[in-house]
C-alpha cells in the first residue's frame, strides 16, 4: 500500500494576529499533483456544558459571520500558557456568571482538518454555583436559559443550534447519559 501523506514543500503567512494565523501552504499530492492550500491555525479552545438536574446552560447569541442567532456552549480560547481547564472555567464563568463545580474532560476534536488547526476541549460539569447575577462580559450572550437535554434533538434538527463545538458536546453529554443510566 503506498502512502497518502501529502508533500509540504513550504508555507508563508498571509495574516497573522492574536486569534488565527492564515497562511498559504505549498503542498504536493502522492500523485505528483502540486497546488496552493489555505490553511488556518488557531488558539487552543474550552467550552463547559454544565448540567443540571437534566438541563444544560446554553447562550443566544448573534454570530455576525453567517448572520444568524444561535444556542451555543459558553467557551473561548486559551490565553498563551493558561491551562485547558482553567480556561474552561474561566470562560464559563465570565460568559454567564456560573461556575463549575467539577469540571471533567468530555471530548478533544478539531473542527475542520482538511484546512485548520482549531483544537477545541470541551468539559462537563454535573452542577454549578451562581456567583454573578450577570456575567462580567457583556459582549458574549444575550439571552441564558437552562435548557432540558430532552429538547437539544428538536432545537439541533431546528437550526437552532449549529455550531460543531455545541453539537459535539451535547450529543457526548447525552450519549453518555443514556450509556450510564445515571439520573445526572
Amino acid at each position: 500500500m503506498t502512502s497518502t501523506r501529502w508533500t509540504i514543500h513550504g508555507e508563508r503567512i498571509v495574516d497573522d494576529s492574536r486569534r488565527a494565523t492564515w497562511s498559504i501552504a505549498d503542498v504536493e499530492l502522492p500523485d505528483g499533483v502540486r497546488f496552493e492550500q489555505y490553511v488556518y491555525r488557531a488558539p487552543k479552545a474550552a467550552m463547559t456544558l454544565l448540567v443540571e438536574g437534566g438541563a444544560v446552560l446554553l447562550m443566544r447569541r448573534h454570530r455576525f459571520v453567517i448572520d444568524q442567532w444561535v444556542w451555543e456552549l459558553p467557551g473561548g480560547y486559551c490565553d498563551d500558557g493558561e491551562d485547558i481547564a482553567s480556561c474552561a472555567a474561566r470562560e464559563v464563568e465570565e460568559e454567564t456568571g456560573w461556575r463549575p463545580t467539577t469540571l471533567e474532560p468530555l471530548v478533544t476534536f478539531q473542527p475542520w482538518v482538511a484546512t485548520a488547526d482549531a483544537e477545541n476541549h470541551l468539559f462537563v460539569s454535573y452542577g454549578a454555583e451562581q456567583v454573578a447575577e450577570t456575567p462580567s462580559d457583556i459582549n458574549e450572550a444575550q439571552e441564558l436559559r437552562w435548557i432540558p437535554l430532552e429538547e437539544v434533538p428538536k432545537m439541533i434538527a431546528a437550526g437552532e443550534i449549529i455550531g460543531s463545538a455545541s453539537i459535539i458536546g451535547l450529543q457526548a453529554v447525552m450519549l453518555q447519559r443514556s450509556q450510564t443510566h445515571s439520573d445526572r
